[in-house]
């Protein structure tokens, strides 16, 4: 079935909009699918790379692509991804207004778009479907595709009728269904509902190993409090999202860290909208790059820098957790999943459980049946806040795969580890309330803490100077630019040349071309002013010494250098 001009083409285009070489686990088996005509389900992991597997597919087609999905920020932010790698794309919701929607669907008939992002309700309207009968269109792509199953963590009614608007077409197009988070019941949910015909399905595993999972236990309100700051204060500079299940709480660690200073924001349905936009893009653009939020936010939110997730309380299901988590560490660099679990977080969720909003077509009786299947998923998370064993095998063998072997990247695997290697030589201070034995005991290490790049720090920050810069310009949040992976690959090759600049993953030729001079401008700049703050640090270097040989001692010479005594010494030490 595959053919090689199909995979040839595919990797051209991967390679000139997306700038990389090669495929990840299961991309190019399901873009070939696709290509042959063939519908497909696919459930990756978040980060896995999904958007590609439909993207590629619309580049390489005569007609359009749809891509429903069911947020306005992830629409927002796949919008701008295409527009910056050279691809012409336009979304279609409701935060257009009519003048924006009918120059976009003016735009659309032009054939000035090849991929188009739809909010799942806007395919109701019989303009849209007038419009779309006249249009070649090649595929439809289904994101969050779990949203169609009343057994899904997410179920959407809106999503029922996606299959009404493709039985009207003239022409049934190619369908891709996409999810990150699906178990056996559900994904026959999404093949039978969106009828799928014959579909080839591909689980490429749920696993994510960059990602480090943690759970504490704590019982007392002051003790989540403690284990919150004490991993906060390894934190500084990293972009995260702590995730709380009110707004009571929401508002609490908002403040809290607040006054200690973290550049953090907020984010939940009690705030006025003007507030939640505001504090959405103070966090997408990193002006707030902390944010603390109910479960309403972060879904179809694609920042790729989020090196920390935080669960302050325990989420519903695992189905909930995994993907929340797994909004860390999207471009692939190491990220950390922290769960501070109390006993009390399951009365909340028992509460939402048996006081769930009445869904329209649903019956009593099946309104039951979803409230007994959502205690029976609340208890297998509370199985995991508690679970001595591997963590991550955990969520796996929740999702179908069976691994014996230790992760060796939870905090199952590694605090018993750790604390038998440092027992014979650290005090460990009791903690009769937490599972684990937590930052604050000089035990814990958190083996996932994103490493600094291997080149200069000086050129990493005249990068990220450089980033938000062209960000502004551009009006895109500094991510969709440029991910944090790619700085520090920039840092490790400091390229001089456009040839150069293409070989690192992550750069293609639409941004070698447009953002190419300012690159390599910055990696100049940069290594001339490293050489001459080595040059000033000789030339000081060689003052303290004369200073020093010419009597100057102690306190006095550390205060004339805006020295401590301490570093004082060591740098003596060194010079003479």
């Amino acid at each position: 079935m595959q053919n090689m001009g199909i995979s040839d083409t595919a990797r051209e285009i991967l390679k000139k909009y997306y700038g990389h070489d090669s495929f990840r686990g299961g991309q190019e088996e399901i873009i070939s699918h696709l290509v042959a005509g063939e519908d497909v389900l696919a459930i990756m992991p978040t980060g896995a790379g999904k958007s590609i597997c439909y993207q590629i597919p619309a580049l390489m087609a005569d007609g359009i692509t749809l891509v429903v999905s069911p947020l306005i920020s992830l629409m927002n932010d796949q919008v701008s991804a295409l527009v910056q790698a050279g691809i012409r794309g336009a979304y279609y919701n409701s935060s257009l207004n009519e003048a924006q929607s009918r120059k976009m669907l003016s735009n659309m008939v032009r054939g000035v778009y090849k991929i188009i992002y739809v909010a799942p309700e806007r395919l109701e309207s019989e303009f849209f479907l007038d419009v779309c009968s006249q249009l070649d269109i090649s595929y439809i792509a289904i994101d969050e595709s779990h949203c169609v199953s009343q057994w899904g963590q997410d179920f959407r009614p809106s999503y029922l009728k996606i299959m009404d608007f493709v039985d009207k077409l003239p022409r049934r197009p190619v369908i891709g269904a996409f999810t990150a988070t699906a178990t056996g019941e559900v994904r026959n949910d999404i093949i039978k509902i969106l009828k799928l015909k014959d579909p080839f399905v591909l689980t490429t595993g749920f696993d994510r190993p960059n990602l480090y999972f943690d759970a504490r236990t704590v019982h007392t309100k002051r003790d989540k409090v403690e284990e919150l700051i004490a991993i906060m204060s390894e934190k500084k500079d990293q972009s995260g999202i702590i995730y709380c299940s009110t707004r009571k709480a929401v508002e609490e660690v908002y403040t809290n860290l607040d006054a200690l200073g973290y550049p953090v924001t907020k984010y939940h349905a009690g705030l006025s909208q003007e507030e939640r936009i505001k504090n959405q893009e103070d966090f997408i653009y990193d002006r707030k790059p902390i944010v603390v939020a109910t479960n309403a936010f972060g879904m179809g939110i694609d920042k790729s820098n989020v090196s920390f997730v935080i669960h302050y309380n325990m989420p519903k299901n695992i189905e909930n957790y995994y993907q929340e988590a797994g909004r860390a560490g999207r471009d692939g660099s190491p990220a950390s999943c922290y769960m501070l679990y109390s006993p009390t977080d399951v009365f909340t969720i028992k509460y939402f459980i048996e006081n769930q909003e009445e869904i329209e077509g649903i019956s009593p009786k099946m309104r039951e049946e979803i409230k007994r299947k959502d205690l029976i998923r609340m208890n297998m998370m509370i199985g995991y806040c508690n679970s001595s064993l591997c963590l991550r095998n955990y969520i796996l063998r929740y999702f179908g795969e069976y691994r014996n072997e230790k992760c060796g990247n939870c905090s199952s695997c590694t605090d018993a580890k750790r604390a038998s290697e440092l027992r014979s030589r650290l005090p460990l201070k009791k903690n009769a309330g937490a599972k684990n034995t937590g930052a604050k005991n000089s035990v814990y290490i958190d083996n996932a803490k994103r490493k600094p790049p291997t080149s200069s720090e000086l050129l990493y920050d005249e990068l990220r100077a450089m980033r938000v810069k062209l960000a502004k310009e551009q009006n895109v949040p500094p991510y969709i630019i440029f991910s944090d992976k790619v700085l520090r690959a920039l840092c490790d090759e400091k390229p001089l040349s456009i040839d150069d600049l293409m070989k690192i993953s992550g750069i293609g030729s639409y941004k070698a071309e447009k953002y190419g001079k300012a690159i390599i401008d910055t990696i100049k700049a940069a290594s001339h002013k490293k050489a001459e703050r080595a040059e000033e640090t000789e030339d000081i270097d060689k003052c303290i010494v004369a200073d020093y040989k010419a009597g100057i001692r102690g306190a006095v010479l550390a205060k004339k250098y805006n020295m401590s005594v301490g570093e004082l010494q060591y740098k003596l030490k060194r010079l003479l």
